[in-house]
């Protein structure tokens, strides 16, 4: 990595903290209920010491999340910013994971007849453009309202993208070490150390076992895995060190099983934990389960460039999840990776003579990428609430920005050599129109986030904006005075009371019966609205 690539991924990375931490303690506005769970959950964690591996609340979570926002309560008090800034932190670190991700699958890459550059004279200071493509792929990651969003918000779904982006990094790092130090030698050169695939290999195993603990979804991950694997041994049929390849895997296989084996005890001991909602809301307990199925796909599909979530706290007004220009650089990544795959390349030909091994270069970052997205799709379109959903979506995220990647150094390049025809001055405009285009993408998501969505009425509403002024309304009363919460709304219940009291519980941290007895602050159902003492203040929740 050179001066240049460090400074671009730095400001890369100032962007992406910006967007993820500017004003986090008043956007999103108020406090919903399933991050007040988590808060309380926490809060209750560092009151009692009994830190878990999975909270059954509220259908159901995986630990990890809420106990590191737990950390964060800690250092800052019960504070909805508290919790999302632990999102914010995730949120950064995919975009870094993206860059690396970008650059480890398309450096062995090969520019095809189709493309027009050509890498083989480059200065110092020049810019590779498997590099460009790591920069502008993280550099789109950091800009999207899509992921901006959920690195915004106390969901542990945003956990999920940033452990598979960099187990699979670590993975195929780990993979690269068996690769060609060119294409005329059988094996690579270890030049650093001939130990590093294992490092890197149990790092990755890491990582992945960390994701289970993140999201539902994730559990699809392991296929993602078993594909490249499949592909890679195809390609190198004939040229494999398997002994080395056997160490490698269970190398990562162990260390995955290590991180994930205290959550697997846990479901072990309570199977009924480990599906969650997934049974309810399955397109298979439709009475018409293909047609549905079908419509799924449809949406799924349609959510990136025609219609996006409809949910407020997801999306900004059924947007689609990607500006328009990131839509049509991602539609040409994946027109360019189809010509790649059907068009050169022939992944399954016994044949290993130089040309198909060269060819097979080509083909490995799309295989890669088109299977993370086919994987990860299924959670999403065999669900049957809310779709197009951008949470249960969230492991498309990296995938889709990668391709967006590839498509606009294709498109950028393209254009460049065009110009390169011609005179000095033309050059200058072309780089003068890139930047207006990459300041324009960074100030449209500024604008859409911090200005049309997060000023907007439905997005407080979204966010139970009125349940956190009610928390607030509370704190500021005598504690001497008793206070009391009627809960008339509806929502899972949470250990006798409705889901939506977990908002004024965290703001006034009386989650536990020995908080609301020492704050004076309880929580009565309706029909109990009788035995409220006179003289108390209080609050009906809605």
């Amino acid at each position: 990595m050179n001066k240049k690539t460090l400074l671009l991924l730095f400001v890369i990375l100032i962007i992406a903290g910006f967007f993820r931490l500017y004003n986090l303690n008043k956007l999103p506005p108020g406090l919903y209920p399933d991050e007040a769970m988590n808060g309380n959950n926490a809060l209750e964690a560092i009151a009692t010491g009994n830190w878990k591996m999975f909270y059954p609340e509220n259908n159901g979570r995986e630990g990890l999340f809420i106990n590191i926002q737990s950390l964060s309560v800690i250092l800052f008090g019960n504070q909805p910013w508290a919790l999302r800034g632990v999102s914010a932190i995730f949120g950064v670190l995919t975009v870094l994971g993206a860059y690396f991700l970008a650059k480890e699958l398309f450096k062995n890459y090969s520019i095809p007849d189709y493309q027009i550059s050509n890498n083989s004279q480059l200065s110092s200071n020049q810019i590779e453009n498997y590099e460009k493509i790591a920069l502008f792929s993280s550099f789109l990651l950091a800009t999207s309202f899509w992921h901006i969003n959920f690195s915004r918000i106390g969901f542990r779904a945003i956990m999920a993208p940033f452990f598979l982006t960099w187990s699979l990094y670590f993975f195929l790092k780990s993979l690269n070490e068996f690769r060609y130090y060119d294409f005329y030698k059988f094996r690579r050169n270890f030049s650093l150390s001939k130990n590093k695939y294992i490092f890197n290999a149990t790092i990755g195993g890491l990582f992945f076992g960390l994701g289970f603990h993140s999201y539902i979804a994730y559990r699809a991950a392991p296929a993602i895995f078993f594909l490249i694997l499949v592909f890679y041994a195809v390609k190198n049929k004939g040229f494999l060190d398997m002994k080395k390849l056997a160490i490698m895997f269970v190398s990562f296989s162990v260390a995955a099983i290590i991180t994930v084996a205290p959550l697997g005890w846990y479901f072990t001991k309570h199977p009924q934990d480990f599906f969650g909602r997934t049974s309810q809301i399955s397109v298979f307990s439709s009475p018409t389960p293909l047609k549905d199925l079908s419509l799924n796909i449809l949406k799924t599909a349609g959510m990136f460039n025609f219609i996006g979530d409809k949910n407020w706290r997801h999306n900004y007004d059924s947007r689609p999840e990607l500006f328009w220009p990131v839509g049509i650089i991602f539609l040409i990544g994946i027109f360019l990776g189809f010509y790649s795959l059907f068009k050169r390349i022939k992944i399954f030909s016994r044949q290993q003579n130089e040309k198909h091994k060269i060819i097979n270069e080509q083909n490995f970052p799309f295989l890669i990428l088109f299977s993370w997205m086919a994987v990860a799709a299924l959670p999403i379109v065999i669900s049957n609430e809310g779709l197009p959903h951008a949470l249960r979506a969230i492991l498309l995220i990296p995938p889709i920005f990668i391709l967006a990647g590839f498509g606009g150094i294709w498109l950028y390049e393209l254009i460049k050599n065009k110009i390169n025809r011609y005179n000095k001055f033309q050059k200058i405009i072309i780089n003068f129109v890139l930047i207006l285009i990459l300041s324009m993408m960074t100030y449209e998501a500024y604008d859409t986030y911090f200005i049309k969505w997060g000023q907007n009425p439905n997005t407080q509403g979204a966010f139970a904006q009125n349940y956190a002024d009610m928390g607030n309304t509370f704190n500021a009363l005598p504690r001497e005075l008793p206070k009391y919460v009627i809960v008339n709304a509806n929502g899972t219940d949470v250990r006798g009371i409705p889901m939506p009291s977990q908002t004024i519980m965290f703001i006034t941290d009386t989650f536990t019966p020995e908080k609301q007895k020492e704050k004076n602050i309880f929580y009565v159902l309706p029909d109990k609205a009788n035995e409220i003492i006179p003289g108390a203040y209080v609050i009906e929740m809605r």
